[in-house]
């Protein structure tokens, strides 16, 4: 049984992460140090100019898959890809390229299941498999916790909406096992997840992951937008810290994608830590506190259809 603590700090861990990092997003480690010393809490302006606690496209693109887990009590690709489209309508204040693209190429006509192959294949090696899909997986985690093989298959269809590249897909599926390994309180959540991949998930992104946490300099780590880059460093600051807060301010001061680095640092440690142990700081100003928590306990207690 999922524990619902477990289950509520995984939304509002990876909402944490993003508003923390939200207004430093693009800055260097030197920069934030000269402006903050440590970034700690919720501050206002800033990158993208919001007030404090407000969270970015990753916990909103999160939340579209939320709600229609949610409200569906199925996996339904289309019906996320709409929710992505009026999301996207609305004119966020941020949004990744490959995303915008790809909720673009849906809103021409093109199916689900091939919006994000065709952005994918037009565009450039190094330029294809950013961490766009990563940051917003985490309600699949909740949902399918306890069937493995379900979570797979939907970790990796969810990531094909915009991400269709497999390093994404795969990313997605390692994240999302070790979320789901720390919700069901097993021992070693990480080497679980790889074990269940290894075979099928390109090498470079296992054999990176599998550095982690003893084998990887912690200054080799990246703060770079590319997939694998995010996922190692994430889970390096998730599984060495001592506390959720440590975790977060950690990857959130790395600098560079800090929105998205506090995002997926912070769904990993709140499956990790639970909800209590997410400051009440942070929690106050957060952005859709409220609904986050909801959700959260929806996925956890309801049969959900893959």
């Amino acid at each position: 049984m999922v524990s619902a603590d477990a289950a509520t700090g995984v939304l509002l861990g990876l909402a944490c992460g993003d508003a923390l990092g939200r207004p430093v997003e693009f800055s260097s480690p030197e920069q934030i140090t000269e402006q903050y010393s440590t970034l700690t809490d919720m501050v206002g302006h800033g990158t993208h100019g919001q007030p404090a606690g407000t969270v970015t496209d990753d916990t909103d693109l999160a939340l579209c898959i939320a709600r229609s887990l949610a409200e569906q009590a199925a996996f339904d690709g289309q019906d996320i890809a709409d929710r992505f489209a009026a999301w996207y309508d609305d004119g966020p204040f941020d949004v990744g390229l490959m995303t915008a693209d790809a909720i673009s190429e849906y809103q021409t006509g093109t199916s689900w299941r091939d919006a994000g192959r065709e952005v994918w294949q037009r565009r450039a090696q190094g330029s294809n498999a950013g961490n766009g899909s990563i940051m917003r997986c985490a309600p699949h985690a909740i949902a399918f916790a306890d069937g493995p093989d379900k979570l797979e298959r939907v970790s990796k269809q969810s990531s094909a909406i915009t991400h269709h590249d497999s390093r994404c897909q795969y990313g997605c599926v390692l994240l999302n096992h070790t979320i789901a390994g720390y919700l069901n309180g097993t021992d070693d959540p990480l080497t679980d997840a790889i074990a269940r991949v290894e075979d099928d998930a390109p090498d470079e992104l296992v054999e990176t992951v599998r550095l982690v946490p003893n084998l990887v300099d912690e200054g080799q780590l990246q703060n770079t937008g590319y997939v694998v880059h995010t996922l190692q460093t994430s889970l390096y600051d998730a599984l060495t810290a001592d506390t959720a807060e440590e975790a977060i301010v950690a990857s959130v001061n790395r600098g560079g994608d800090t929105d998205t680095l506090g995002a997926v640092t912070g769904a990993l440690v709140g499956a990790r830590f639970g909800a209590e142990a997410l400051p009440d700081r942070w929690l106050d100003t957060l952005e859709y506190r409220e609904e986050l928590a909801l959700l959260s306990k929806a996925l956890a207690t309801t049969e959900i259809d893959a």
